[in-house]
């Protein structure tokens, strides 16, 4: 899906990073990327050097700055000036990039929550299939009103991945709706506000726990009624360590495939974790790239 729609515009913010290198030229070579490194270019050259790959970066657009702040305003400004379509964080920290982003007057905001959506590779039921986790990297603790922007992030992102009526599971610890758990409380209310059709083309059914979310053995146990128990696309936890933590433990105890991006930028904002691999930052671009292509 995202060869069809690339080559996007990707831009490495602070691209003295040999890893992000890799993956861009993993992303070029599969005509995802064009590239553009932003950052101080003798160390940029310096990687390149010993890439893997890393002649597809050959005719990469190189800026030089001085430094990590300079570099994140001057991705925001091409993304603004419509010469980028996409960043990939190189070797900054993420709030050094999200400052810029986040600009009041020369960011990318557009009204909208930024929020992060995790895709991973799910293979519970025996099928192999996308499912998406939010917000595991953006929103601490967010609010109801918060939620419902998080929930049409994540929905805007499914309908992009062709699942055009995604089923989203509100998370909790327990499917039963209790005061003494305000995650199942605010779950029962979004549900509620969910049914109105406001989101359009989507099925939201909450709480739900880990198991019944995504295992229809688990949901029929409990005697749960709803097209979204135990075949959920899409995940809304309650706050970022249920995010962080979920994220974590599909990638390194289930081994699965993943990527995310952050949503509800003027373009999509790719912050991978120094950990993370030259897979997953490949992955990354590929869902930016199907994002930004609508």
């Amino acid at each position: 899906m995202a060869q069809q729609r690339g080559p996007k515009r990707v831009a490495v913010v602070m691209a003295d990073d040999e890893v992000a290198l890799t993956a861009l030229a993993q992303a070029v070579a599969l005509n995802l990327a064009t590239p553009v490194l932003i950052g101080e270019v003798a160390r940029i050259r310096e990687k390149l050097a010993t890439v893997e790959a890393g002649a597809a970066l050959a005719n990469a657009i190189l800026i030089s700055v001085p430094n990590a702040s300079a570099a994140a305003e001057t991705a925001v400004h091409l993304c603004r000036s419509g010469e980028v379509d996409l960043l990939l964080k190189g070797h900054l920290r993420t709030d050094q990039l999200l400052h810029a982003v986040l600009d009041k007057q020369h960011g990318l905001r557009t009204g909208r929550l930024l929020s992060d959506v995790l895709l991973y590779e799910d293979t519970l039921a025996g099928v192999r299939r996308l499912v998406g986790v939010t917000d595991g990297g953006i929103n601490v603790l967010p609010t109801l009103e918060q939620k419902k922007q998080i929930i049409a992030n994540g929905v805007a992102v499914m309908h992009a991945l062709g699942c055009g009526r995604p089923r989203v599971a509100l998370m909790s610890a327990t499917e039963v709706v209790s005061q003494a758990v305000p995650s199942t409380v605010e779950a029962q209310a979004l549900t509620e506000w969910a049914a109105t059709g406001e989101l359009g083309e989507c099925k939201v059914f909450g709480p739900l726990a880990l198991d019944n979310a995504l295992l229809e053995a688990a949901a029929a146990a409990k005697g749960i009624r709803s097209p979204v128990a135990g075949r959920a696309d899409l995940m809304v936890v309650p706050n970022i360590e249920a995010g962080n933590l979920l994220g974590k433990a599909v990638k390194y105890f289930g081994q699965s495939a993943c990527g995310h991006v952050i949503v509800g930028a003027a373009v999509p904002v790719l912050i991978p974790s120094r950990v993370e691999s030259a897979e997953d930052k490949l992955n990354a671009v590929a869902l930016g790239v199907v994002i930004q292509a609508g």
